[in-house]
């Protein structure tokens, strides 16, 4: 259930969920904007992406914001969703001032749009044409799998060529598509549309190949328990997501944390640890790297990374780096 929740909000996790995504936005964008028909057949072809919406007014004082300074840099860190309706508003005058002051732009992955780099991930590590969905569900199972199918404009013979981990993250963003949620209209897709409008250099933490690789490397029960999960939860996506946008667009992170971290912490420590804690220090780890230079930059990444005891802002008190909320 807590994968789930992650992987819905990233983003996520691209994933991207949220979560931050355990899938990250490139995955969740990719899965979003092309019909499962074009995952069945290999995702032969990629469709090109469409410009990025403009968020929506804020409501009061918007998500969170921090900072992290040295005597010659400014880091600005921000929590991101990857999906979002376009009356969503996040962009508040902080987070603006925020990245305009900054000189280069940094995300979970510097291509998040890129849906032509997926396709051949997708094709060498999301299909197993050898050993179909059906043979691996009860019958019970394989009847929730067509329902959720054709409620999604396709049908379960469809999904059959995807291993478990395509076709419940394909499953997944369905609801949130078909409830207004768009890639788009996600912070990283606007952000990035206003990179590169205004010259600014985009880098990324990860590779599409590695936030690939934190699902199709799943143990094959853990990626099965996922797509039943989703099964049992089709009808709630869009209801969970809702509550974890809501709370991260009025800057609620104890909220965040208690949602998408805390439960996932304690009930599964193991997944917890390869989609949070490893990556935030990771991150953690470049972000000081990048205080060892000079500049300010303005960073985006899934709201989940940075809410909790280990988030990255935590990584990086711990080692005296001075973290701060902006006001």
């Amino acid at each position: 259930m807590i994968f789930v929740r992650l992987l819905k909000a990233s983003v996520f996790t691209v994933a991207r969920g949220a979560v931050g995504v355990a899938g990250g936005l490139a995955l969740f964008a990719a899965v979003a904007g092309a019909p499962v028909q074009a995952h069945a057949e290999a995702l032969a072809q990629a469709q090109p992406a469409a410009p990025a919406a403009s968020p929506a007014p804020i409501q009061g004082q918007g998500p969170a914001l921090w900072v992290v300074k040295d005597a010659d840099s400014t880091l600005y860190l921000f929590g991101s969703v990857h999906v979002l309706r376009p009356t969503t508003g996040w962009a508040s005058p902080r987070v603006q001032a925020a990245f305009d002051s900054a000189s280069d732009i940094w995300f979970e992955i510097s291509n998040p749009d890129d849906q032509a780099a997926i396709v051949p991930l997708i094709q060498q590590r999301g299909l197993s044409l050898d050993t179909p969905l059906s043979s691996r569900l009860t019958p019970e199972e394989n009847t929730q799998l067509d329902e959720a199918a054709k409620a999604m404009g396709a049908s379960a013979a469809q999904l059959q060529p995807m291993r478990p981990w395509l076709a419940a993250l394909s499953l997944s963003v369905a609801p949130l598509v078909k409830a207004g949620y768009d890639p788009k209209s996600g912070v990283e897709l606007v952000l990035k549309a206003r990179a590169e409008a205004a010259g600014k250099p985009v880098h990324g933490f990860e590779t599409i190949d590695k936030q690939i690789g934190i699902l199709a490397d799943l143990p094959d029960d853990v990626q099965l328990a996922f797509l039943r999960e989703t099964l049992k939860d089709y009808d709630e996506a869009t209801v969970k997501l809702d509550e974890m946008v809501e709370d991260w667009a009025r800057g609620d992170v104890p909220a965040i944390e208690r949602l998408m971290v805390q439960e996932m912490k304690t009930d599964s420590p193991a997944l917890y640890k390869a989609l949070l804690v490893d990556r935030n220090t990771d991150w953690a780890n470049q972000i000081q790297t990048l205080l060892q230079g000079s500049g300010t930059a303005f960073i985006a990444v899934g709201a989940a990374h940075l809410a909790g005891p280990d988030s990255v802002q935590a990584q990086l008190k711990a080692r005296g780096v001075d973290v701060e909320a902006v006001q």
